[in-house]
């Protein structure tokens, strides 16, 4: 609720400072190297490239910017179709308003909360061009079917790994699964540098190429031909292509350098979490966590899970509110705002994402920043709330093996992390 203190708040930041972080900001602003040079930027882009095994990563200063950008890559052309997934934040579908295109909205599978690969089938046309899918709350879609549809029909597929970051699937990181990929760096992400920052990734050099044009301005820094001369120094440096004023900020790639080592235990912390989380919910059967496939690991960007219907879900945040834990529904399908509706998109189109938003959707905070007495306070709290829904009778806890099975880790790392 509104201007309520939260004993266990959403999380504003997905990542925590540490000093090491607050060294490298105090070596740049004492260095006497010009902060735009880029050296830091090149050596981020290499090793976030090489952490999820692709060939290129092109730092820019949002990832909005690296939406819009990517989106340029699709080279879409009036009358072209493009799917795209509702179970999504604005931003990955908001590009595609300033193109010609016919967008079709594809339904969500029901466990995984992802691209629903059958509905995907169903949606191809000779016309479509192009996919957009969310790996959603950092569960990874279903990628070896949707890329061997793409390969089949002739489309290519953009994948927005906003939450995915520490994901696998089949053993491969989000960002080398599909024909390239863009990540944010944004406050309440995995990895969180100032504020604001993206990256997108690809494995063709043509693109990568342009990306680079699109970023910055492509300077002539050639010397003058001869018999010609220039009035001042300063003018060398004409514009050969004009692009933006998108390119990340050396401080922003320092930061971002810092954190990939800890993106690994980063994760196996929300998943810890998420696994206490899921032994509370599994004994009352009106819930269900949003589960990933076997051959998955989930990065937990955002836990999630479904209540059997509309009136216990709305209790259940109501209960969950009075004991003073923070509930955010994330997100509203996207069809049905304003902008698409304008375009002639109407409810009924993705009746599971529907359904589920309107009815069963339900995301509790697991984040880094909570502290081990705000995890056992949220576990405590989410079981207090769900035996009050069960008519005040709480469900026997199993044994601890048991919860080591759902929750996929070690028992061990079934407590406070």
């Amino acid at each position: 609720m509104l201007d309520k203190s939260y004993v266990v708040p959403w999380g504003k930041r997905g990542s925590l400072s540490t000093d090491a972080e607050a060294a490298v900001l105090a070596e740049l602003v004492h260095e006497s190297t010009p902060l735009p040079a880029g050296a830091r930027r090149e050596r981020f882009e290499r090793s976030f490239a090489a952490s999820v095994g692709s060939r290129h990563a092109i730092s820019v200063n949002s990832g909005a910017v690296a939406l819009h950008m990517a989106i340029r890559m699709l080279d879409l052309a009036p009358g072209d179709e493009v799917i795209a997934t509702p179970q999504t934040h604005r931003a990955t579908v908001q590009p595609l308003l300033d193109y010609d295109v016919r967008v079709r909205f594809c339904d969500i599978d029901p466990t995984t909360l992802t691209l629903d690969p059958t509905a995907l089938a169903a949606l191809i046309t000779p016309r479509t061009r192009a996919l957009l899918l969310v790996h959603y709350g950092g569960c990874p879609a279903e990628m070896d079917t949707v890329m061997a549809l793409a390969r089949r029909h002739g489309f290519l597929v953009l994948e927005d790994c906003v939450h995915a970051l520490g994901a696998r699937y089949r053993g491969r990181s989000p960002g080398s699964l599909a024909d390239l990929a863009t990540f944010s760096l944004r406050n309440a992400k995995t990895s969180t540098v100032l504020g604001e920052g993206g990256l997108i990734t690809c494995d063709r050099d043509d693109w990568a190429e342009r990306l680079h044009r699109l970023r910055a301005h492509d300077m002539d820094a050639r010397t003058a031909r001869p018999g010609t001369s220039y009035a001042m120094p300063l003018q060398r440096g004409c514009v050969r292509r004009p692009g933006s004023d998108a390119t990340m900020p050396e401080a922003v790639a320092a930061l971002g350098q810092a954190q990939l080592n800890g993106v690994e235990a980063a994760g196996a912390r929300r998943r810890a979490l998420a696994g206490r989380l899921d032994e509370v919910l599994t004994r009352y059967p009106f819930l269900t966590p949003q589960s990933a496939p076997a051959h998955s690991t989930h990065a937990y960007h955002l836990y999630t899970c479904l209540v059997a219907h509309q009136e216990l879900r709305d209790r259940l945040v109501l209960a969950l509110d009075r004991r003073g834990v923070e509930i955010q529904l994330r997100y509203f399908p996207q069809h049905l705002l304003p902008q698409w509706r304008h375009r002639g998109h109407l409810r009924g189109e993705c009746p599971i994402a529907e359904r589920s938003w309107f009815e069963q959707h339900l995301n509790l905070p697991c984040h880094a920043q909570l502290t081990p007495h705000q995890e056992d306070y949220l576990i405590e709290a989410l079981d207090g709330a769900l035996a009050e829904l069960n008519g005040g009778v709480p469900a026997p806890a199993p044994a601890p093996s048991a919860v080591a099975a759902v929750a996929g880790v070690p028992a061990t790392a079934c407590g406070r992390g």
